[in-house]
């Protein structure tokens, strides 16, 4: 198989678990290591785990090197959910708050956060089971209206901007039950850095794109960085609002997962510590996530197909105005919390997904 029909993978429908054969898997094993370090790409911390676990020891020293890391911001925290308890012989399930902001600023010690320092755009949570057979990355709206502890009612991204990573994780463990294990936070314009090192990415404009410098017909094209920045800060024109930017944050992170297999930088040692070196200065993460842990994670994520990777947004119910006078966005409370609970509980997440077919799981085409 080449490498565009690799990267054309993704975009078709995904099998069932009976089409998963042993056969399906021994054929696939050759580009596994590959797909291992692609799976996460939204959450360049994971890549850069990927590209560890076959990298050697000199250009593990390097990449730790280049990686930002922040003081604990889970250690004032108190009365945390637990964490889904599992088998011995089988991993614990792994959370991960993944930031998107337009300019990553140095979050530094989170004891020290400046009131009002900045708000973030994008909020994921990755959720990687315990039986390591799959992967939820979910989109968690900026303006969605939360109680923030200490503050009120407000904007979910308000809680960065009040008290920074520590504040967030605390508002969204409350909000939605599940227990946080990792932090890390990158900007735009890093995605937009990793996009030109990988020399582009193919996205379909189904209805072409007029944003700023940047004017392109429908169709599919290969968009720079800076496009790409262009294309996820688009704020008018889009029918769904800020819904339909949510999905192009999504379909931005898998365009760069379908380009890094596409390009073999995985396959070649001297543009595997580039593109690495590039992911690595892009994010910065909790001291906790060290890179033994990230190299763990890859290697435990072995077996796991491009298919078995899912982009999706939390259940809402629309859109309304605040008291004060803010446009927000409302949760849909009862599967929200359903969907909560699932990961939570660790509870077969990808087959809860597959049973409900209103949820908002990005498609192959987006507006």
């Amino acid at each position: 198989m080449g490498d565009n029909d690799d990267a054309a993978e993704q975009t078709t429908d995904a099998p069932t678990a009976a089409e998963k054969t042993s056969e399906e898997r021994a054929v696939r094993r050759p580009r596994r290591r590959s797909r291992v370090i692609a799976l996460l790409a939204c959450v360049l911390i994971v890549v850069i785990a990927g590209g560890l676990a076959i990298a050697g020891l000199v250009v593990q020293s390097q990449i730790k090197g280049e990686i930002e890391y922040i003081d604990d911001p889970f250690e004032s925290l108190t009365d945390r959910p637990d964490s889904a308890g599992r088998e011995a012989s089988v991993p614990d399930p792994i959370n991960i708050l993944v930031l998107g902001s337009d300019s990553r600023i140095h979050i530094g010690n989170p004891d020290q956060w400046e009131l009002g320092a900045e708000r973030t755009d994008a909020i994921l949570l990755v959720h990687v089971p315990g039986d390591r057979q799959s992967a939820q990355v979910i989109s968690i709206p900026r303006d969605t209206w939360v109680d923030i502890p200490g503050w009120g009612m407000n904007k979910v991204n308000a809680a960065f901007s009040f008290g920074g990573p520590t504040l967030l994780i605390q508002t969204l463990e409350q909000l939605t039950g599940i227990h946080i294990d990792h932090f890390a936070v990158t900007d735009f314009e890093s995605f937009a850095a990793v996009t030109d090192n990988l020399g582009g990415v193919d996205i379909h404009l189904p209805n072409g794109m007029d944003s700023g410098d940047v004017h392109l017909e429908p169709g599919t094209h290969t968009l720079t960085g800076a496009q790409a920045l262009a294309y996820v800060r688009q704020r008018y024109g889009l029918i769904g609002g800020d819904f339909d930017r949510v999905q192009r944050q999504q379909n931005w992170m898998r365009a760069i997962y379908v380009a890094a297999i596409r390009a073999g930088v995985f396959r070649d040692p001297i543009e595997l510590t580039s593109f690495l070196r590039t992911v690595a200065g892009s994010v910065a993460v909790d001291e906790g996530f060290t890179i033994a842990k990230m190299r763990s994670l890859a290697l435990s994520l072995r077996d796991v197909l491009p298919s078995d990777l899912t982009f999706m947004t939390v259940p809402v119910a629309g859109t309304d105005t605040s008291s004060d006078g803010q446009s927000i966005v409302v949760l849909d409370q009862g599967p929200f919390d359903a969907l909560m609970d699932v990961i939570a509980s660790d509870d077969d997440v990808a087959q809860y997904i597959a049973d409900n077919p209103d949820l908002t799981v990005l498609g192959s085409t987006v507006s």
